[in-house]
């Protein structure tokens, strides 16, 4: 499942150790039910960016969201793709 995290990205997230790259995905389309994460249309998705790290994906995420905000139907999300990459251990 994707996640959307609202409000301050923390420095963690912000700040990688050394050259770590913490990638993050920004992507969005619109959903049959805005109750629900299904898209109408995948061939439509908008594929905003890859990102180093969560403030500027997130920063990116808010202008698309931002923009379309009159279509209740339309959302984006911000997919963790460093945690996808590199699996917890243990």
């Amino acid at each position: 499942m994707t996640e959307i995290k609202q409000g301050v990205p923390s420095a963690a997230e912000t700040k990688p150790a050394g050259d770590t790259q913490l990638l993050h995905l920004v992507f969005g389309g619109e959903l049959d039910d805005p109750k629900h994460v299904r898209f109408r249309d995948l061939d439509a998705l908008d594929i905003v960016g890859v990102y180093p790290n969560y403030a500027t994906a997130f920063s990116a995420w808010k202008a698309k969201a931002q923009a379309t905000v009159d279509n209740a139907h339309m959302r984006y999300f911000i997919v963790h793709l460093h945690r996808l990459l590199e699996p917890p251990v243990g």
